[in-house]
């Protein structure tokens, strides 16, 4: 009897070698993995894609019996962290809690933002509230995880407890602090949004396409974050399968843009354009007129264009928002010895703003004076740029 039990300790029901433990390891992870991004993420809170009931349901068991976390919980404080992002509101933006502390401990950032019961009604209406919710999932959601402590012991053994421990510390780490962490504070970016949101990798695949942060901060509703042709969305090819057996629907991707030749005025087409698009017409502004137009006033001073700090140099493409007082300082004295910059960054400045004017006929007032003001610049590369964003058009699906 004694061995018995010992042997049961030692092995559990399975007798699972090495190999078999780590396969095991990785599908439990990675089903969770996909539990976040593709139902509470993309499903839940944004809506890009519904979700047929079958495995909807799956979902929220896995949620609830591998990391005790409630649909209406998470919903509430990601919507919240987009409405409020890099502000003191927001749940956990490196930018104001620090990147040490959302990274080690962002799952108590987390647990602290679902202790505000008017934020959990504010933003997370829509999520389940049907019997099993309010009675299991949402009522009970420790019961899952001690569940799942359980089925590993008995399964493996002593070792089950360890696997059970990776497995509890699996979303807090990737997703509270990996992705909330570095995912606003490291990495390359494709759109100048209104945040400080970057691209981990552009392969999206040990996270179920969560890497890619800047660009689903930029279209925070489309059910792909790919959006470049070199990237690649695990959580993308999982929702096309789901949707080739009729498990799931897409609801909302990312518009693609198109750009007209030979537009002499912007119409209503290019207001759309640029309103849609207006993290990518902010970044074809930074990277077409502000890097040439450093590069040109550099050669003509005869100086490097290192010469401008590279932190000072990203902080034109949002307008030195996220500088401190001395830096915001640092940027205006650069700014005040090179005059041509000054002006396009100044032209920066007015079509930011232009974007959040209320009222398409004011709208189109306004950014139809801000071209014929760019054109009439005598700068060329805003010149150019002018040009291309008149063309703005949404392509067709």
């Amino acid at each position: 009897m004694f061995d018995a039990v010992l042997n049961f300790l030692a092995h559990g029901v399975v007798h699972a070698s090495w190999v078999g433990l780590l396969v095991y390891v990785l599908v439990v992870t990675q089903l969770t993995i996909f539990t976040v991004t593709l139902y509470l993420h993309r499903c839940q809170t944004h809506r890009g894609v519904d979700l047929h009931a079958i495995p909807s349901h799956f979902f929220r068991f896995w949620g609830w019996l591998t990391t005790g976390m409630v649909t209406k919980e998470w919903v509430a404080v990601h919507r919240k962290h987009h409405a409020k992002v890099e502000t003191e509101e927001d749940p956990h933006s490196p930018q104001i809690h620090g990147i040490k502390k959302v990274f080690w401990d962002g799952v108590s950032l987390y647990r602290e933002a679902t202790l505000n019961p008017d934020d959990m009604e504010k933003y997370g209406r829509g999520t389940p509230d049907d019997w099993i919710e309010r009675h299991v999932y949402g009522r009970r959601p420790y019961w899952g995880i001690s569940l799942m402590l359980i089925v590993n012991v008995a399964l493996f053994g002593v070792i089950g407890a360890a696997i059970w421990a990776v497995q509890m510390a699996w979303i807090p780490f990737w997703a509270a602090g990996f992705v909330n962490g570095l995912g606003h504070w490291w990495g390359y970016r494709n759109f100048e949004s209104s945040d400080t949101a970057t691209n981990l990798v552009p392969w999206g695949f040990w996270i179920g396409g969560e890497e890619l942060h800047n660009n689903h901060h930029a279209f925070p509703s489309s059910a792909k974050f790919a959006l470049r042709k070199w990237e690649f969305d695990i959580g993308w090819v999982a929702i096309r399968m789901l949707q080739s057996v009729g498990l799931a629907k897409v609801l909302r991707v990312a518009p693609t843009l198109d750009v007209r030749p030979n537009v002499h005025l912007p119409d209503a087409d290019t207001l759309k354009a640029v309103l849609t698009h207006r993290f990518q017409a902010m970044t074809d502004f930074y990277r077409g007129v502000i890097v040439p137009t450093l590069r040109e006033e550099a050669t003509h001073a005869g100086d490097n264009l290192k010469a401008v700090p590279r932190r000072l140099r990203r902080a034109m493409a949002d307008g030195g928002r996220w500088l401190d007082s001395e830096g915001s300082a640092r940027l205006q004295a650069v700014l005040a010895k090179r005059p041509t910059l000054k002006t396009v960054c100044e032209f920066r400045t007015r079509l930011a703003a232009l974007m959040e004017q209320r009222g398409a006929e004011q709208s189109l007032k306004g950014l139809q004076q801000w071209i014929r003001e760019a054109e009439e610049s005598g700068i060329r590369v805003l010149q150019d740029f002018a040009v291309r964003l008149k063309g703005y058009k949404l392509a067709s699906a």
